[in-house]
């Protein structure tokens, strides 16, 4: 763990591990996390994709980021489940900004168990940056894009449509 430029924990942290992914994150599944089988419920992992997120924002200094009348809301989510966890497993929760467009942008997640870093699941979700008053796409600032670029690097895909 380690403290933020705000003073805050941050559960997340830069690596090199699982390449093209430049960020991941930390969770353990708690009891409330699993299902009768005792494995997590697979609705638990879009909260684990959340929370990477968030530390993803917080660590590009991003979470204030003053997009005006507007948020970004979830567009599509797609989930692969590969293997099961259980009850106490460390997770580490990969995220990248995969792809950005003019109004949307998709994270890409992949979610290993630490202790023998087997592939968990996969997924992609698309946000959209939305007017709220009007419920329309506007456009994402070119300065909240030029971070995550720099960021990202060449894996990133910036596309002007949508």
């Amino acid at each position: 763990m380690s403290r933020g430029y705000d003073g805050c924990v941050n559960l997340g942290r830069p690596t090199d591990r699982k390449p093209p992914f430049k960020f991941s994150s930390l969770t353990r599944v708690g009891f409330s996390d699993t299902d009768a089988q005792g494995i997590v419920y697979y609705g638990r992992y879009l909260p684990y994709f959340d929370d990477a997120r968030v530390e993803y924002h917080r660590h590009l200094e991003l979470l204030a980021f003053d997009h005006g009348p507007s948020e970004f809301v979830m567009r599509a989510s797609h989930v692969l489940y590969e293997a099961p966890a259980g009850f106490d497993d460390l997770l580490e929760v990969f995220v990248r900004t995969k792809r950005i467009g003019r109004s949307s942008m998709t994270n890409e997640y992949a979610t290993y168990r630490v202790d023998d870093d087997v592939l968990m699941c996969t997924a992609e979700q698309t946000m959209v940056l939305v007017e709220l008053a009007e419920r329309r796409p506007t456009p994402i600032p070119k300065s909240y894009k030029s971070v995550i670029a720099e960021f990202e690097g060449a894996d990133l895909e910036l596309a002007g449509a949508r």
